[in-house]
């Protein structure tokens, strides 16, 4: 700016080379002040001028009529419509401003529209979210007799990746091996998130493994693709495979590495990648850090996601969501609503439907009732968020926890929309809690009509009735499912250590350690019986002896990795447990007692949540 200041007698190829820098460097209102400066000085803009001018405009701040204005003059010199290179400029200008009804003119009256005028289209089109558009466009181009390029195939791949259309963009496929499309890498980086966005993991893989030349975005796609399949051990092993082929961690990469973090329950993985991003010195990024403060707060490390968060410059709203989850994740409700109400006091971002999702959630967990059923009853006045499938659900878990199970049918019968399976499982759960039989018996029937393959409404039906004592009914239920092929999912528990998995199933004795791991539950029963504990054979599923009973709920596959855990991890160690299916009542009972008597923290994620358990207590404060 100083130089073009300094010289006596600036040409329209020094004001042009201004404003093109200034443009590229996403710094519109100096060029669009030196565009203006030209103008008073006589000179005349060029057809390299007006496609700077042009992008300058597309980046001004909103409501600015640099745009138009600036059409106006390309037309008053004769460059519009008739110049391809000036009225291709004008058109992504009009589609990046949101001005789509003035794109549309421009191009429709446009005498030669060559292939960037239809990328154009395409590429706008995929990033404002319209990609049936875009699919439409290029078969416009093929039909004006035009030759794709790299950026129509990559428009075309990203319109079928979101719009899910695998079929069109399969054949699309085989139309860009024909000519050779394939051997650009960008090409194929648009191949392998589409396949991983349309669920064929594999089939993205065979393309990633085809290239024979890739960059960081190859690798990142492939990381992704995985992720988004719930393949996170692969994704995680992509990422190892970037590593050793000398690829640098970016914010992406890092990010998107997180991601599987967070669905394998990884802590440690996930605190070696936050190490990564120190290093790298990404961690302030405002993805990376997002996506640590999601990891650690779905790993159940709430007090690392706080610290990453409180240290944030600036925050988005996957952030603010993923704190609230995090307290939501081990019933935090009070810290929940505190962070939520800071996120509404910031004005940075307005909460969107996950964040109530997660907010009524803590209060479900957490036993704040009326805090969460005010927020339901109000979130379409006070954000105008209408109300969806999972609001409902999650008001119907805080209801039927708090015993209000006749209330949460009311609501199910009022909704709007169509009850869903997340909805009669959260009534049957709680009518499960509070031995309401009659009503869980509807919210089972409800069930079984829209997923009778899924074992575990029969089991917990059968498991209500037994905690009632109806023995008949319970053994009954068992017996329809085996009529019917239904197998019911074993449950089971693992821990890790020193990078092995032991994984633990109810009377498990094949274990190595199966002596020693006997022998510490018996002297931790006799110590917790000592300190008054008493077994929970409440619910125990088998019409037995209550001495037969005791035997066996200290049998079960989270009681066997917490002694496992307790021989090996070394003392000041919070021991991380996972259970696939709920923590039973007697184990949640005997974790307190033992967390106390040998002075460990012990962390159990089982489906639903986490339970932290130290010096006799649960961070559930038994609200579960």
């Amino acid at each position: 700016a100083s130089a073009l200041a300094s010289d006596p007698s600036p040409t329209v190829v020094s004001f042009t080379a201004f404003i093109s820098g200034a443009a590229q460097h996403a710094r519109p209102l100096p060029a669009l002040s030196a565009f203006a400066a030209m103008l008073r000085l006589g000179l005349r803009p060029n057809d390299f001028t007006f496609p700077s001018a042009f992008k300058a405009a597309a980046s001004a701040p909103p409501r600015s009529a640099a745009g138009p204005q600036i059409h106006a003059l390309a037309i008053r010199f004769g460059y519009l419509p008739a110049d391809a290179f000036v009225s291709c400029a004008a058109l992504d200008m009009y589609f990046k401003t949101g001005r789509l009804g003035l794109a549309r003119r421009l191009f429709e009256e446009m005498p030669n529209r060559n292939v960037v005028a239809w990328n154009a289209v395409m590429t706008n089109a995929v990033l404002d979210g319209r990609p049936l558009e875009t699919v439409q466009a290029y078969f416009g181009l093929r039909e004006a007799g035009g030759m794709p390029n790299v950026v129509s195939v990559c428009a075309f791949f990203n319109a079928c990746a979101g719009a899910l259309l695998l079929l069109p963009g399969s054949q699309f496929h085989g139309f860009v091996v024909k000519c050779g499309f394939d051997m650009d890498v960008s090409v194929s980086n648009a191949m392998v998130d589409f396949y991983g966005k349309c669920r064929c993991a594999e089939k993205a893989k065979m393309v990633f493994d085809a290239m024979r030349v890739r960059n960081s975005v190859s690798w990142c796609s492939m990381v992704v693709a995985y992720a988004q399949n719930g393949a996170e051990e692969d994704a995680f092993a992509v990422y190892l495979g970037a590593r050793r082929a000398g690829e640098e961690p970016t914010d992406f990469m890092v990010s998107s590495v997180l991601t599987t973090c967070a669905g394998l329950l990884g802590l440690d993985l996930g605190r070696a990648l936050h190490a990564v991003a120190v290093r790298s010195c990404i961690d302030a990024n405002i993805f990376v850090a997002s996506a640590l403060v999601d990891m650690y707060g779905k790993c159940g490390g709430v007090e690392d996601a706080q610290h990453v968060f409180s240290d944030m410059p600036q925050r988005n709203l996957v952030t603010w969501n993923a704190m609230i989850g995090g307290h939501a994740n081990i019933g935090d409700a009070i810290n929940a609503l505190a962070v939520f109400s800071d996120m509404i006091a910031s004005g940075e971002t307005a909460p969107n439907y996950i964040t109530l999702v997660n907010v009524i959630t803590a209060c479900s967990r957490g036993g704040l009732t009326k805090e969460g059923y005010e927020l339901f009853e109000t979130m379409r006045e006070r954000f105008g968020i209408e109300p969806r499938t999972e609001h409902y659900a999650c008001v119907v878990d805080l209801l039927g926890r708090a015993g209000m199970e006749e209330r949460a049918y009311e609501i199910i019968q009022r909704m709007p929309m169509r009850p869903s399976i997340s909805l009669w499982g959260a009534l049957l759960g709680a009518c499960k809690m509070h031995g309401k039989t009659e009503l869980g018996r509807i919210a089972a029937e409800k069930l079984f009509e829209l997923d009778p393959q899924d074992s575990g409404n029969h089991v917990l039906l059968s498991n209500m009735l037994a905690s009632a004592g109806r023995w008949a009914e319970a053994t009954y239920v068992r017996k329809e499912m085996k009529d019917v092929g239904i197998k019911k999912d074993p449950g089971c528990s693992w821990i890790t250590w020193k990078n092995g998995v032991h994984v633990f199933h109810a009377k498990d004795t094949k274990h190595e350690m199966n002596s020693e791991i006997r022998a510490l539950l018996a002297k931790l029963k006799k110590q917790m019986q000592a300190s008054g504990y008493m077994p929970d054979t409440q619910y125990s599923l088998y019409d037995l002896e209550e001495e037969e009973k005791e035997s066996e709920v200290f049998q079960h596959s989270e009681k066997l990795a917490l002694a496992y855990g307790l021989i090996h991890i070394p003392p000041g160690v919070p021991i991380r447990i996972t259970k696939n299916l709920r923590i039973c009542v007697d184990c949640h009972r005997a974790f307190k007692f033992i967390s106390g008597i040998v002075d460990r923290e012990i962390i159990v994620r089982d489906n639903n949540r986490f339970h932290h358990f130290k010096q006799y207590e649960c961070s559930c404060k038994d609200y579960w």
